[in-house]
């Protein structure tokens, strides 16, 4: 009888904040967010020279932790989750450690969106969420292996999860996602009328 199994797997870790660690407070983190993007005109003057939709703070700060309490409160949680996903990946490190290497807000109004990229010279990156509006956008995967497919038909519409080109994560407030940095990935439009608030991070091989 003819064996089918699954090669090379691309693993996706998601949970609540709130499993691992001591709780994170949404509503100062969300405020923390607003306050600093506030206050951050290199960030506010960088989205615009751009044409980036919204705010983010990773071009222009990468002090977070220290600027506000909330901030290293969150750094203590992550680092519990992503030691947790390191396991599951079974990954030798040598005796070295995963350890925080970029930390940024990105507040994205209605219509914007954030388009297809990879996080070179990472090994985990993630986003927990903040503010999710009813209708904010997904966070969508490629499968990694589209540049090599060539001729392969595509899948059907209701084909497996795991054979699917593309995988949506729709996160809720308080969720955190990881996946090894060299999956590419996009944020969708945002179709709410309110800002959609997350939080972005990758961690370094140390």
């Amino acid at each position: 009888m003819a064996h089918i199994e699954s090669l090379f797997v691309t693993r996706l870790y998601h949970a609540a904040l709130s499993e691992l660690g001591k709780p994170v407070d949404p509503d100062e983190l969300e405020a923390s967010c607003w306050a600093i993007a506030e206050e951050d005109e290199a960030g506010q003057d960088w989205c615009e020279e751009n044409g980036y939709p919204g705010y983010t703070s990773y071009a222009s700060l990468d002090d977070l932790t220290w600027r506000s309490p909330i901030f290293k409160a969150l750094k203590k949680v992550l680092d519990k989750h992503v030691k947790a996903f390191v396991k599951d990946l079974e990954f030798d490190l040598d005796g070295r450690k995963l350890v925080l290497e970029d930390l940024w807000i990105n507040i994205l109004p209605e219509g914007g969106y954030h388009s297809a990229h990879i996080h070179p010279h990472s090994v985990i990156s993630g986003t927990t969420y903040v503010a999710m509006p009813e209708g904010a956008s997904a966070l969508r995967y490629e499968d990694p292996r589209h540049a090599r497919m060539m001729a392969t038909p595509p899948r059907k519409k209701d084909a497996r999860r795991e054979l699917q080109s593309f995988i949506y994560a729709k996160p809720v407030i308080g969720d955190v996602l990881l996946w090894e940095s060299w999956l590419r990935h996009e944020v969708l439009m945002n179709q709410a009328e309110e800002e959609r608030i997350s939080v972005s991070f990758n961690y370094k091989w140390s």
